[in-house]
């Protein structure tokens, strides 16, 4: 089994990489594989909506961002973190997140997703809400904690200093291996559902 993790964060090793790195290194030590990729400080434009998405990829996606994608789409889950900018997702991590998931057509339904939001003070509740939707929406199973996965921290190394967000982090990655191993050895016995047929409307017809 295998999970990749996804650093929103324009910073390579900061906090959102040291939070994504706790619950990883929980991960590894109960056997299930972690690769932590970031896309924080790629030049990433958003989704524009044409409908041209081929395959599971966004048709404007070069050899990097496919590579990401096809790695996310064999793993059996994936974990998304983000820095807070004005309660929000990273500008970087949203383009990214919107083509994958807008383009993916049914390839990250049943997969096991957690998300982490990384701040200084305020924001985090309303991040970690965002970063859930994709999940949601995609059919995902989202793992849980006792607490939001929220971890708090401004200069580099001090969510580390976040005790109870460590902690939150760590019964995450817990929860995460246990949802991840009762699907794997459960496959044979209780088989993925079929998806019902969506019928799909706006609030015109």
């Amino acid at each position: 089994m295998k999970v990749i993790a996804i650093n929103g964060s324009p910073k390579p090793k900061g906090n959102t990489y040291l939070a994504l790195k706790t619950v990883c290194d929980e991960l590894t030590a109960q056997n299930i594989e972690t690769e932590i990729i970031h896309v924080g400080n790629m030049d990433i434009k958003g989704c524009i909506s044409c409908n041209r998405c081929s395959e599971g990829h966004c048709t404007f996606s070069d050899e990097s961002f496919r590579e990401i994608v096809n790695k996310i789409y064999a793993a059996d889950g994936l974990i998304l973190g983000s820095p807070v900018y004005y309660s929000s997702i990273s500008g970087t991590m949203k383009c990214f997140l919107d083509r994958l998931f807008y383009a993916n057509r049914g390839r990250m339904r049943l997969k096991v997703g957690a998300s982490v939001a990384v701040l200084r003070r305020s924001g985090g509740v309303a991040t970690f809400d965002q970063l859930n939707n994709y999940f949601l929406i995609s059919e995902m199973m989202v793992a849980p904690s006792y607490y939001w996965n929220v971890i708090h921290g401004a200069a580099p190394g001090e969510a580390l200093q976040d005790a109870e967000g460590i902690s939150v982090l760590k019964n995450l990655a817990n929860n995460m291996s246990w949802m991840l191993k009762i699907k794997e050895y459960s496959k044979d016995v209780y088989p993925v559902p079929n998806p019902v047929v969506r019928a799909i409307t706006n609030f015109i017809r």
